[in-house]
């Protein structure tokens, strides 16, 4: 006598195993997450002056802005001109050699930006500029 065999599957055995995708998955979100960068912006809209010399500049920077009737903001709160330098340190302090960028409103005075400028460079701020638009 013969015996016959046959092959009996069961469901557990014909199931995929979706571990691996879910690890690659995960790996590639990580990736994203430690690979992009984040700006901290200043919070408010200004009018930026014309420079036939303007230059785009790195992304990685802490901006302050300064509105049409003297206010500065920095990190989407206003802040007053005493505050800047502290701000300034600790922006450095989280992204060391990062450039601060001033972006200071055609109608703002110039004493302020002066203002600004002096507390940027006593937190240790080597790289400032002011920020324009191309015209």
């Amino acid at each position: 006598m013969q015996e016959s065999r046959f092959l009996i599957t069961s469901e557990e055995d014909s199931q995929i195993d979706i571990t691996p995708m879910l690890d690659v998955v995960f790996i590639m979100l990580i990736f994203f997450i430690v690979t992009s960068t984040f700006v901290k912006e200043s919070g408010v809209d200004v009018t930026r002056p014309d420079a036939e010399t303007s230059v785009p500049t790195d992304a990685l920077s802490i901006q302050i802005g300064i509105t049409a009737n003297n206010q500065i903001w920095f990190d989407k709160r206003q802040v007053d001109k005493r505050a800047v330098r502290a701000n300034v340190e600790k922006g450095l302090a989280e992204s060391p050699g990062a450039a601060v960028i001033i972006i200071a409103d055609a109608l703002s005075n110039t004493e302020t930006l002066i203002e600004v400028m002096d507390q940027s460079r006593l937190a240790g701020a080597s790289n400032i500029s002011v920020a324009t638009d191309e015209p």
